[in-house]
């Protein structure tokens, strides 16, 4: 009887857990109607707004409504956006500039531009350092600025193409490595490579979240959402995940970690039940090219940029083309 009634509770427990996970959808979607293409988006500090990269610019929405509030002109081949409250600035990676420009988050009005490697892609303010740094995907390395000084101050090789970047807020960096199917460990002290670690059978990897609470990394690869301990590098777990993952997000509220499939147009979700189990809970249906994703911390919601697309002709290699005034984001929650 003892038995019996654990084994009821433990399925009741699943059945709630599946049950509350299980509701997600796209529940708006904001529409923007010039041209171009686009990489990351970032929810901003102040004013509800959404700093959307879009190929020569960035959009600055509000994150409720969707309305236009401005744009961020002349960053060519914008990939991401960061920000430093201290300060008060904002940083966005320019690959088509070789640069970062500073702005003001409160009147969004550029301040300073600032040299990078070879086409600067993820940029991330990291909280132990307090720098920002830039993976540049072409010269292989990161790049360390000083936002108080608006200053290139070191530059570190990674020794493949770096995509994204995490901190764990106490003096480590982890860098994915996309051609090298690796995470680079860099001491953000000296910012030296202190570890690699190969996240085989994982493959091109992109997106990059953690639980800084369990030490816990969740790596998006090819249809395949890789779990690493941070501590040591061991792989924990490998979850099946849609394809064309470019974006990972971790909402350490709920435990739930997000994974943008843009070529697929889902978006999974895995819980995690503790620091060894980890359970697919949803595939939720999105739109093809929502590859990227942003988490925002305030509302609980994720936020995935695509477009309408052409048909592929026979034969076409590559992304479809984009119908022009098209771009939008989604938003997704419960």
């Amino acid at each position: 009887m003892k038995k019996t009634a654990i084994v009821l509770s433990a399925i009741m427990m699943m059945s709630v857990i599946g049950f509350a996970q299980n509701n997600f959808r796209v529940l708006k979607t904001f529409r923007i109607a010039s041209s171009g293409g686009w990489d990351y988006l970032q929810p901003g500090p102040v004013n509800n707004w959404l700093y959307v990269s879009h190929g020569t610019q960035v959009n600055i929405l509000n994150k409720i409504t969707g309305d236009s509030v401005g744009i961020i002109e002349n960053t060519t081949g914008v990939h991401g956006i960061a920000f430093d409250t201290i300060s008060g600035k904002g940083f966005t990676s320019n690959g088509g500039l070789n640069n970062v420009f500073v702005f003001d988050i409160n009147s969004n009005k550029i301040l300073a531009q600032i040299p990078t490697g070879h086409n600067p892609d993820a940029i991330i303010y990291e909280s132990f350092s307090k720098k920002i740094i830039t993976c540049n995907g072409s010269s292989k390395n990161l790049s360390i600025i000083d936002p108080v000084k608006n200053l290139l101050i070191d530059s570190v090789p990674v020794g493949g193409k770096p995509e994204t970047a995490v901190s764990d807020g106490k003096g480590k960096l982890f860098v994915n490595i996309e051609d090298k199917n690796e995470i680079v460990v860099i001491n953000t002290s000296t910012f030296k490579v202190i570890n690699r670690w190969s996240i085989a059978p994982g493959d091109g990897p992109t997106g990059l979240a953690m639980d800084t609470k369990t030490k816990r990394l969740f790596a998006g690869c090819e249809k395949l959402l890789v779990v690493i301990d941070a501590t040591n590098g061991k792989i924990i777990d490998k979850i099946i995940i849609g394809d064309g993952c470019d974006g990972v997000a971790f909402d350490p509220d709920s435990g739930n970690i997000y994974t943008s499939n843009g070529a697929d147009g889902t978006m999974s979700v895995i819980h995690e039940q503790n620091a060894s189990k980890f359970v697919l809970v949803q595939n939720v249906v999105t739109k093809k090219g929502a590859r990227t994703i942003a988490f925002d911390k305030d509302t609980h919601h994720i936020y995935m940029p695509t477009a309408e697309f052409e048909p592929m002709e026979a034969g076409q290699k590559g992304r479809p083309k984009m119908k022009p005034g098209t771009f939008q984001v989604l938003v997704v929650g419960k």
